[in-house]
């Protein structure tokens, strides 16, 4: 009549690097070079040159593909050992990383 309800706990300990937890850091510091070549690509634009936004934009697009794949195939929440927290920051950093590098990308070809 009653059925029980059984919740899993997680058997990954805080500090156990998994597999997902490798992908979504590495999503993450990716996109978080990304932004900040992309901020200097903004703040010091370098004279006729799109590579630094083009590395920005591209990197950062990288880097929130990446985090959303973490987001879409894990399994729990944070603290699961799913990189949950990696890919948000992945998505986070990379929309911001490819922000940044599209209008610095805008101002150099309006330069030009």
């Amino acid at each position: 009549m009653f059925r029980s309800v059984q919740l899993a706990a997680s058997t990954v300990d805080a500090s156990t690097l998994t597999t997902d937890r490798a992908v979504a850091s590495a999503a993450a510091l990716v996109a978080l070079a990304a932004a900040i070549i992309g901020g200097l690509a903004l703040a010091r634009p370098a004279r006729g040159g799109t590579r630094r936004p083009l590395i920005a934009v591209g990197a950062g697009i990288l880097g929130t593909l990446a985090g959303v794949w973490v987001l879409a195939t894990a399994d729990g929440g944070p603290g699961t050992g799913n990189g949950v927290v990696g890919g948000y920051a992945g998505v986070a950093f990379g929309l911001l990383a490819a922000a940044l590098g599209g209008l610095a990308l805008a101002r150099s070809r309006r330069r030009a």
